[in-house]
């Protein structure tokens, strides 16, 4: 519809956010920004979160939009402030979280003069977004965001609109495009002949494993069903593991860098592996002498990581919702057997060790996982730091119907813990929330216990205190070269929280690993 409007250009931005949804923005106010945060405060109907840092802005959108499935947003003022949120924008968008990043500019007389703080963010943050564009009069503005928004929500992703300050605060002097986006996606099934193929396929095959990613978040029980009917194992990749492991009797782990279980036997022993959902990074752990289907809603993932057979596109729900109907049940069970027999047996020896570290006169990391898994709520956020964190997370953490397991699956960033699980208690003030952060990543941006604080948020902080980048130090050994530059000197992290005004504990003893958490997991308010 078509309106009349003498509000300033940032009035109509942040009333068509707050039409489209969004109850917070996350940033930092100054410069180039004033004139959007002065309509946010005017507006009084959307949140500013003052994070420390503005990567730490972004992260935390990333987490809502990831939980969520909604618009989020972050902000950042011209130059360097906006500079700060592209890291956490890749990882917003290779995690297909719907984000909408303002991105403030100079005065758009200046542009290619070289100007205080000029930087070029239309085109530096192409590669982070499906959508960036510079907006360089008032009337464009409406449009622009639209389609920044839809381009978000749609493709799953980012979204970038760059706005010169002075533009912001100039008056809208005519009619504009202004309307709600659209934010159902689409049902997407596939064509008859590829279900076709893919039931031949099947009937030909006598050992099937199925290996699940994200894109089987809503399929869990679809997914359980054709595991019923084709006796097959299902393997998971980390970003599924959320989705599929819980209440699954045929759940094999996972494979990659951070596998355990049975998953890669599953994948390699058998006659055809069918990818549901995933797009899987690691093409050293696909196996290359079985069949290969694979069923995705982006055809941009088929094939592009192993050799396949056959690519269907398709959302995973509506393909298995097509295919069950026309398949026989296979009645030979020994692969499937085997696979779990060898997949209990894995779990049992991983079980063995975490009560043998409990033992021990040092706190194992291990043992840690295990406890948090064993303390926090049943719908508990745990988000989880790049690096050792991830591996107790996956091998550890259990997931549950109604948990939600974050990370930076994809982008694969340090010191994303703190401000996911700052954006996910936005989301949730009810709900419990646990970030495990490594001490490389915590350390890196420390500040945001500053933004726990002002908000006074019940977020549960464990930092897996090793004095060292584990990890690296790790690939570094297996790659044989010798540690280097790895170790840490760190602070009393416990000591720091207190003088900053929150509750910190440090546990040394292994007895006193379960009190403690249990202690921390009963605090609510700061203060």
């Amino acid at each position: 519809m078509s309106l009349f409007h003498s509000k300033t250009v940032a009035d109509e931005l942040i009333e068509r956010l707050i039409e489209a949804g969004v109850e917070r923005i996350y940033g930092i106010v100054g410069d180039s920004l004033n004139p959007v945060s002065e309509a946010i405060r005017r507006s009084g109907k959307i949140k500013w979160v003052h994070v420390r840092h503005e990567e730490a802005a972004a992260f935390a959108a990333s987490a809502e939009a990831q939980l969520s499935g909604k618009l989020a947003v972050c902000a950042g003022s011209s130059g360097p402030g906006s500079l700060h949120l592209m890291n956490g924008l890749y990882d917003a968008h290779r995690a297909a979280a719907p984000v909408l990043a303002i991105v403030s500019h100079i005065p758009s007389t200046e542009i290619g003069t070289n100007y205080f703080q000029e930087t070029h963010p239309d085109r530096l943050f192409q590669e982070c977004s499906h959508y960036c564009e510079l907006v360089s009069n008032a009337n464009q503005m409406p449009r622009v965001l639209q389609i920044a928004m839809q381009n978000a929500l749609s493709l799953g992703g980012v979204g970038v609109i760059v706005l010169p300050g002075d533009i912001a605060a100039e008056k809208l002097p005519g009619e504009i495009l202004a309307h709600n986006i659209v934010s159902n996606r689409p049902t997407i099934r596939p064509n008859a002949d590829s279900l076709e193929k893919l039931a031949r396929m099947i009937g030909e095959a006598e050992k099937i494993t199925l290996f699940c990613g994200a894109g089987c978040a809503d399929a869990h029980d679809e997914v359980i069903k054709l595991a019923e009917t084709l006796l097959s194992p299902i393997g998971y990749a980390y970003r599924g593991k959320q989705f599929i492991e819980y209440e699954n009797p045929f759940a094999v782990g996972m494979s990659g860098l951070l596998g355990f279980g049975a998953a890669y036997e599953a994948m390699h022993e058998c006659d055809l592996l069918i990818l549901l959902g995933t797009d899987f990074p690691y093409a050293n752990f696909y196996p290359t002498k079985c069949r290969i289907a694979q069923v995705d809603i982006r055809p941009e993932h088929l094939g592009r990581r192993a050799r396949i057979d056959l690519g269907i596109v398709g959302d995973v729900r509506e393909t298995l919702n097509e295919l069950q109907p026309v398949l026989p049940p296979k009645t030979d069970r020994r692969f499937l057997d085997r696979i779990l027999e060898k997949h209990r047996e894995k779990m049992e020896n991983t079980e063995i060790y975490v009560r043998h570290v409990a033992e021990n006169k040092l706190i194992h990391p291990e043992f840690v996982a295990a406890k948090i898994n064993e303390i926090a709520d049943d719908d508990a956020v745990i988000a989880c730091d790049t690096g050792m964190c991830n591996v107790w997370m996956a091998r550890h953490i259990k997931a549950t119907r109604n948990c939600r397991l974050l990370a930076s699956y994809s982008h694969g960033s340090m010191t994303n813990a703190v401000p996911y699980a700052v954006g996910a208690q936005f989301l949730y003030p009810a709900r419990q929330v646990v970030s495990m952060s490594g001490d490389g990543g915590f350390a890196m941006l420390l500040g945001e216990l500053l933004t726990v604080l002002q908000y006074d948020l019940p977020v549960k902080i464990v930092v897996f205190n090793n004095s060292s980048l584990a990890f690296v130090n790790l690939e570094m050994e297996v790659a044989g070269y010798k540690g280097f530059e790895t170790d840490l000197v760190n602070p009393n992290f416990a000591d720091v929280a207190t003088a900053m005004g929150l509750r910190g504990l440090r546990i040394e003893n292994p007895a006193d690993v379960e009190s403690g958490l249990r202690e921390a997991f009963a605090q609510k308010a700061r203060r």
